[in-house]
């Protein structure tokens, strides 16, 4: 297929060009560098351009032959959805129903969709499944219900083929060290302590230790970014098939605590590790795990390479020899 990727110079958009090349896809990437870094689209063809533009949309969708579109150009700081929801509420929502509509009048009609387990809010349940409610507690996480719901009204009424996969916590980089993470302001776990190790930050901070858990500190079920690049594969498969669910959750059903990413860290670097207590964050639940059983059974899919000690391997390999992006 031809297949549009809508933020490809990001973390997991980059993985996600790499493994369409890899399985024979033609891509084209829109990514207005925002966030994005231009040396990490590697593969297929780089626009740069804003996915709400819809004359760039036009031109796009005129001169290739798009067969499906990728999703993963949302803003996705739950912090800064808090502290500028503005911006949230026109990147994530109004610039995905330009999106959708430039895909309506060329007719282009398969689209996967990056949702999050920020759509659910605090759990109810020890393993959250797709029946879960959706209460989200932030911003970020209201968008994504948002679009999930249009996405619902699109199906019905335009006949829109999509799938959404709500992430639990991407992880990892690409194996070959050619591609990982390169965020600014750099907000997830393990590239924190990875820093704190090579003394890039000062120490590894934890948000709380006296949650109700094990150690005390909060658990999280961490999902290598190939094995959410290889459900986005299977989604795509999955929309030709006459019965599939709207979402799926992407997650493991193992949940890792803070002390567990640091003590992994610290072990496959051979370096110890200053650790700083902090407050907790508000709204941070104890425990968010998913159960994918569904999309282990309806998509087949198999993480395969999420393991901890595999997802930081390959984080850090990628750390530790990254190119100024």
């Amino acid at each position: 297929m031809n297949i549009l990727v809508t933020g490809g110079a990001g973390y997991i958009g980059s993985h996600m060009l790499k493994m369409l090349a890899q399985t024979g896809h033609r891509v084209v990437t829109l990514d207005n560098l925002s966030t994005g870094h231009r040396n990490l689209a590697k593969y297929g063809i780089l626009i740069v351009g804003d996915y709400g533009d819809s004359e760039i949309l036009h031109k796009l969708f005129s001169e290739y032959s798009i067969d499906a579109v990728m999703h993963f150009a949302a803003s996705s700081l739950v912090s800064e959805s808090q502290s500028n929801p503005a911006l949230y509420y026109q990147n994530n929502v109004a610039n995905t129903l330009v999106l959708l509509d430039a895909m309506r009048r060329h007719d282009i009609n398969r689209f996967i969709f990056s949702s999050t387990a920020a759509v659910y809010g605090q759990p109810l349940t020890e393993l959250i499944d797709e029946t879960h409610p959706r209460s989200p507690v932030n911003t970020y996480g209201r968008t994504k219900v948002i679009i999930e719901d249009t996405l619902a009204d699109y199906t019905r009424t335009y006949g829109l083929k999509t799938i959404s996969l709500r992430y639990f916590n991407a992880a990892g980089s690409d194996p070959e060290g050619e591609l990982g993470e390169c965020h600014e302001p750099e907000t997830h776990l393990i590239p924190l302590v990875i820093k704190a190790a090579r003394s890039e930050n000062p120490e590894a901070i934890i948000h709380g230790d006296d949650y109700h858990t094990p150690d005390g500190t909060c658990i999280r079920d961490y999902i290598h970014v190939n094995d959410l690049c290889r459900a986005h594969l299977l989604a795509l498969e999955g929309l030709e098939k006459k019965r599939h669910r709207p979402a799926y959750n992407l997650g493991t059903g193992r949940g890792y605590s803070v002390r567990e990413v640091i003590e992994t860290v610290s072990n496959i670097m051979g370096k110890d590790i200053l650790i700083k207590v902090a407050q907790r964050r508000p709204g941070d639940p104890p425990r968010l795990v998913a159960d994918a059983s569904a999309a282990r059974h309806e998509l087949d899919w198999v993480p395969e390479s999420s393991n901890l000690e595999t997802m930081v391997s390959h984080a850090c390999h990628w750390q530790c020899r990254r190119p100024d992006t």
